[in-house]
C-alpha cells in the first residue's frame, strides 16, 4: 500500500501471511468484496507469493449499482439501510461467497472521507462482513461496524487491518 508506515506495512504483511497459512493448510479459498478500500484488501493478500492457491477473487463494488450488479445486493436494502450499513455488508459478503463458490469471504463498506459523512455515519465509519462455510451447517455470517480516525488513506488502511483481524478471529 502506498503511504503506509513501516509498522502498518509490517502488520499488514503479518496478518496477510497468517491468513495465507491457515487457508493453505485447510485447503480453503477466499473472496473479498470492497467498497471504500477500493481493492487494498485484495492487493495486500495477493502481494504474497502463492496466493493464487487460496485467493479466488476480489470485487471492488464502489458504487451502489456495482453492489447490485456484481453481488446481488438488493437496491431496496441499500435504499432502506444505506450502503454503509451492516445489512449491506452482510449482503455483500454473502454475494461474494455465493457467486465465487469460496469457503470464506470478507466485505468492507464505509466512508473513508474526507467528505461524505453525516452525523449518524461520520467519516471513518466502516461496516464489515465475514462469511465462513461451516461443515454440516449453513454459512456463518458476522458483521460489525468500526469507527476509524485519520485521513482517507489511514481510514482505508485501518479498515484492511481490521478486516484481516476479524477474519482470523472468525476462523479460529
Amino acid at each position: 500500500m502506498q503511504n503506509s508506515s513501516p509498522s502498518t506495512a509490517a502488520e499488514l504483511h503479518e496478518l496477510s501471511s497468517a491468513v495465507a497459512g491457515v487457508f493453505s493448510q485447510r485447503g480453503w479459498t477466499l473472496a473479498v468484496a470492497e467498497s471504500c478500500t477500493g481493492g487494498l484488501l485484495a492487493a495486500s493478500l495477493t502481494d504474497l507469493a502463492g496466493s493464487s492457491q487460496w485467493f479466488e477473487r476480489g470485487y471492488v463494488t464502489y458504487s451502489n449499482a456495482a453492489k447490485v450488479a456484481c453481488l446481488q445486493v438488493s437496491p431496496i436494502l441499500i435504499e432502506a439501510e444505506g450502503a454503509v450499513s451492516e445489512a449491506v455488508a452482510s449482503a455483500m459478503v454473502l454475494g461474494a461467497q455465493l457467486s465465487s463458490g469460496v469457503t470464506a469471504a470478507i466485505s468492507i463498506t464505509g466512508i473513508a472521507g474526507p467528505g461524505g459523512g453525516t452525523p449518524e455515519k461520520p467519516v471513518g465509519t466502516v461496516c464489515f462482513g465475514w462469511a465462513i462455510e461451516r461443515a454440516n451447517a449453513s454459512n456463518c455470517v458476522t458483521t460489525t461496524t468500526a469507527h476509524f480516525l485519520g485521513n482517507r488513506q489511514s481510514v482505508r488502511q485501518q479498515a484492511v487491518l481490521f478486516a484481516l483481524r476479524g477474519l482470523l478471529q472468525a476462523i479460529a
